[in-house]
């Protein structure tokens, strides 16, 4: 019997085995509370997750600033930008797949993430998809086995929430002989419980079809980013990370608050917490941090009150005091390379020589140009190449011959002067195993606000931000650019990567790391 045969029957044995077997026996658990006690429902309770308990608010009282988000962790494929597919260890969607669809972060609200799910029941299946999370078994594997995207779906919360993750691992079906386990960490988050943190010798790791609920506090705001923590060199080059950033809580002040009264209100609070809460963030329940104590506090205030004031709509990279870091439109890039022989490798049951680890795919968010540009529900962009589909996200072939959407996250970046967009917010993270990366542009100017998710600004209060035309980062690093096109004529420009041999997808030349600024 071929390989392939065994391969494929033990495909059709395993999701027969899954599906035969009573929900209540297997170990794969989801959880999203509707109401916590550091955030109670809307009509006052605590989620005790106990089906059918009285107590138990519904989700339509669910307390908005608790999000969830559910992932599965197995195999499947890619396409690269020369046409060529690449073997996966990744993440994929199980909840949040309208809005991963379309370029956004699938994270939810409790209340949409514990509705009634009503998408595709099997890959292939034109069902449009909700945002609601996938929590039945079988429809969990049909739509978690071969899914795994590089990088993984895209993870967005607020400074305050709270944020529950479940990650279920489904097992890898082209690698039978792996029983890999899975983690998820937070790489930068300050201070993260040790249980959370995804380091299997301090925590935990998840077995396949096993699911575990990571619980975090949103830290300060910034650009982060995750990624498994098992055998990091070798799942990170397979490609299991993904991007993730938190929004600052000034987003949320109340239109026409001074920007500096309400910054300096909460680090130093001289009122209590419910008079702060009334004058500045109406419904908050979070404290505030008493900054003339805590050692921790990372965004000083400005030197002194420019009067800046917020505006409806207004969204800021950090709580800057000063609308500093304002920004009409935000991009994450996620710096990213492949090594084909190492992938290759991985798939056909042979050892794989870390010292010989070198990177030939350099890729934006998983894609190499021109397929850097394709943008999910714009119709009206042509296909970058013959690979994306028309407009839409790059999907693969896998080998049950089914398609599925394998990079999800374009690069493309759109700046619409003409209906008032002048800045432009890229958060840039590099998570390489083997090199530094390096991005540049030309006609745009990079302004540098923060790194390694700190916004730039000593304890004077002086703002410490530069302006570049290139951003060198290695693995591990994260920072945040603005890019001002207020002076910039309308056009086509490029962010690319000046290390030439980084302009490449394997052996074809004119790609890679490279994707268009866009001022309309």
């Amino acid at each position: 019997m071929s390989i392939a045969k065994l391969i494929y029957g033990g495909l059709t044995a395993l999701l027969l085995v899954f599906a035969g077997v009573p929900a209540a026996a297997q170990s794969f658990r989801v959880q999203c509370p509707n109401g916590t006690s550091l955030h109670k429902s809307l009509d006052g309770k605590i989620d005790s997750m106990i089906i059918g308990d009285a107590t138990r608010p519904t989700a339509a009282n669910a307390n908005p600033q608790i999000k969830c988000q559910h992932i599965s962790g197995g195999d499947g494929f890619a396409t690269m930008a020369d046409g060529q597919q690449i073997y996966l260890f990744g993440f994929g969607a199980l909840s949040g797949l309208a809005d991963l669809d379309s370029g956004l972060p699938g994270t939810q609200p409790a209340k949409t993430f514990n509705s009634v799910y009503a998408g595709p029941v099997f890959p292939g299946d034109s069902t449009a998809p909700n945002n609601a999370a996938i929590t039945e078994p079988a429809l969990m594997m049909n739509n978690g086995v071969l899914a795994a995207q590089a990088p993984g779906p895209m993870m967005a919360i607020d400074e305050d929430d709270e944020f529950f993750l479940t990650l279920s691992n489904v097992g890898m079906i082209m690698r039978p002989d792996l029983f890999e386990q899975h983690t998820v960490h937070f790489h930068g988050y300050p201070n993260a419980s040790s249980f959370f943190d995804g380091v299997p010798d301090a925590s935990v790791a998840i077995n396949i079809a096993a699911s575990f609920t990571y619980y975090y506090t949103a830290p300060d705001a910034g650009t982060y980013f995750w990624h498994c923590h098992i055998t990091p060199p070798e799942h990170l080059q397979m490609g299991m990370e993904g991007q993730l950033f938190v929004r600052p809580r000034q987003n949320r002040l109340t239109p026409g608050a001074n920007l500096y009264t309400a910054l300096h209100d909460y680090l130093y609070p001289a009122a209590p917490v419910s008079t702060l809460a009334s004058a500045h963030y109406p419904n908050a329940t979070f404290p505030p941090e008493d900054c003339k104590t805590d050692i921790l506090c990372s965004a000083p205030l400005p030197i002194k009150d420019n009067g800046a004031v917020q505006k409806a709509g207004a969204q800021y990279a950090y709580n800057d005091g000063d609308g500093s870091t304002r920004y009409d439109v935000e991009y994450p890039v996620q710096m990213m390379g492949f090594d084909p022989n190492f992938h290759f490798i991985g798939m056909t049951f042979n050892p794989e020589l870390f010292a010989n680890m070198k990177d030939k795919y350099f890729l934006l968010s998983g894609r190499g140009y021109p397929d850097t540009i394709g943008l999910p529900g714009y119709a009206g962009l042509p296909a970058a190449s013959g690979n994306p589909l028309p407009g839409g996200a790059m999907t693969t072939a896998a080998s049950d011959g089914i398609s599925r959407q394998s990079q999800v996250q374009p690069t493309l970046i759109t700046i619409n002067k003409t209906g008032g967009q002048t800045r432009a917010l890229l958060r840039v993270s590099n998570l390489s195993v083997t090199e530094y990366h390096t991005l540049a542009t030309v006609g745009v100017p990079m302004l540098v606000i923060g790194f390694h998710a700190r916004l730039l600004r000593d304890t004077a209060g002086e703002n410490l931000y530069y302006t570049t035309n290139s951003l060198t980062i290695g693995g591990g690093e994260s920072a945040d650019v603005i890019l001002d096109v207020s002076t910039v004529p309308t056009g086509t420009y490029f962010l690319y990567t000046p290390q030439l041999d980084h302009l490449s997808n394997d052996a074809e030349n004119f790609g890679g790391m490279m994707t268009e600024i866009r001022v309309l």
